[in-house]
């Protein structure tokens, strides 16, 4: 009787221990998995990450008085400057703003510029794919604006060239036609900055 008495208190106890090497254990996987999860989780804290050629918020625009062409606009602040004939481009972060006038050839019209702007835009830009062409209001006026894509210029290191969406707008007065060439790589949100430059064209002539 002892016998078979010490027998079952082993077992019992053996049953004890077991049952609470289990639930160590179950313990010890449920705190892992919690870190885990957690350290995981996205960081609400954490600094916002731009895609490519977005133009930060905080960037100002200054006025660029553009020469012998009659007209004023807004350009980013801090960005590089370079001049090619009546033509001057800025710059920055895969980004760029051309500015150039020319005479103007009568009314800017969808139809005009689908007969004669878009197809000399697809004989000279490499990837050219037209989007849309509308007459929208910009700076009180009726403006052109032509939504394209087209390869960018080729990175000098590996050889590819972007793909950038690019907006291009016309506005004539008294017989001169000014023309902006807002550019930056496709996916990028910078709809807020090419509507203050194209909205900032001020005649002075």
């Amino acid at each position: 009787m002892q016998t078979k008495s010490a027998t079952a208190a082993l077992a019992v106890a053996a049953l004890l221990v077991g049952g609470c090497g289990s639930g160590s254990t179950s313990s010890s996987t449920t705190a892992r998995t919690t870190a885990t999860t957690s350290s995981a989780a996205v960081n609400p804290n954490a600094k916002e990450k731009s895609p490519p050629g977005d133009i930060p918020d905080s960037t100002a625009f200054v006025r660029f008085t553009v020469p012998g062409a009659g007209f004023s606009v807004k350009v980013p602040e801090g960005w590089s400057r370079t001049a090619n004939g009546k033509q001057v481009t800025f710059a920055s972060n895969l980004n760029s703003v051309t500015i150039a006038s020319r005479p103007a050839g009568g009314p800017v019209t969808v139809t005009r510029v689908k007969q004669a702007e878009v197809p000399a835009l697809a004989r000279t830009l490499k990837g050219f794919k037209l989007v849309s062409v509308a007459t929208i209001p910009r700076s009180g006026e009726r403006a052109l604006r032509i939504r394209y894509l087209a390869r960018g210029a080729a990175n000098p290191v590996t050889g590819k060239a972007p793909l950038d969406a690019v907006e291009r707008y016309l506005l004539v007065h008294n017989g001169t036609e000014a023309v902006l060439t807002l550019a930056g790589p496709k996916g990028a949100d910078n709809v807020d900055p090419w509507r203050t430059i194209s909205d900032s064209v001020r005649w002075t002539a």
